[in-house]
């Protein structure tokens, strides 16, 4: 079932008359995408959770009010944010969150200033999926699963973007309203998150690594088009990067 399938007209009806496979579907599409942002902004994966379940049991209470004027993914992203924001604030961490989702969190550097030239581009660009060692492809879901880990691990703020931007494929102006932030903390956000996952792989791809990154996955756990899918989309952009959003040394 495609991402657009979600929004059109017969489904929304099946999730309005509540449709227990209908909901299967849409929580099994959205439930990890979900979390993986809701910590993002939160900084932790259990509290993440808990707002999501909250955020499912408002989706089945609310579904009957939804016009479509949004995305269904849009409305969804939207609910657990807010949750996820008003969770922050029951705590008494709301001030932290600006720093957070700003790109203001210190001056770091996930790749050092020597894997760029001087115009701000790649001395050695990440090799392309499909350029890869063909046991590599075969092996693809213990790389993807490198690649999972690093997000999972990447700080707040840096996560939700990267998530949103290229698992997703959001754009840049429909994050920064989801998120509420301006375009270009979204550019150091997700500048940063490529960074921190470009040095991540260059670990489990690198010569000395060959064999434990080609090891053959067990049968039962190949790689499916849609990881598969989602790790070209990740490596790519990282082809793609810049030193940083401007071309400026970050």
């Amino acid at each position: 079932m495609n991402d657009r399938a979600f929004d059109s007209p017969d489904f929304l009806e099946r999730l309005r008359r509540g449709e227990e496979m209908a909901y299967r579907r849409l929580v099994h599409r959205y439930h990890g995408v979900l979390v993986g942002v809701a910590s993002g902004v939160i900084g932790s994966r259990a509290q993440a959770e808990e707002v999501v379940q909250d955020s499912w049991i408002a989706v089945f209470n609310n579904i009957s009010g939804f016009e479509g004027r949004s995305s269904l993914a849009s409305w969804l992203y939207t609910i657990v944010l807010n949750r996820a924001r008003t969770r922050i604030g029951k705590e008494g961490r709301l001030v932290g969150l600006p720093a957070v989702l700003d790109g203001s969190q210190g001056e770091e550097r996930a790749v050092p200033a020597s894997a760029f030239r001087d115009d701000g581009h790649w001395v050695e660009a990440p090799r392309l999926w499909d350029v890869l060692d063909p046991e590599r492809v075969v092996a693809g879901r213990q790389l993807w699963t490198h690649v999972q880990e690093a997000i999972a691990a990447l700080p707040a703020g840096q996560k939700a973007v990267i998530i949103l931007r290229d698992m997703e494929d959001k754009t840049g102006e429909e994050i920064c309203a989801l998120l509420q932030i301006t375009p270009e903390n979204q550019r150091v956000l997700l500048h940063r998150a490529r960074a921190r996952i470009r040095t991540a792989i260059d670990r489990v791809t690198a010569p000395g690594a060959k064999a434990a990154a080609a090891a053959p996955a067990p049968a039962a756990a190949r790689l499916r088009p849609g990881p598969l899918a989602r790790l070209a989309a990740v490596w790519r952009a990282l082809v793609e990067m810049v030193a940083c959003p401007r071309g400026r040394p970050a």
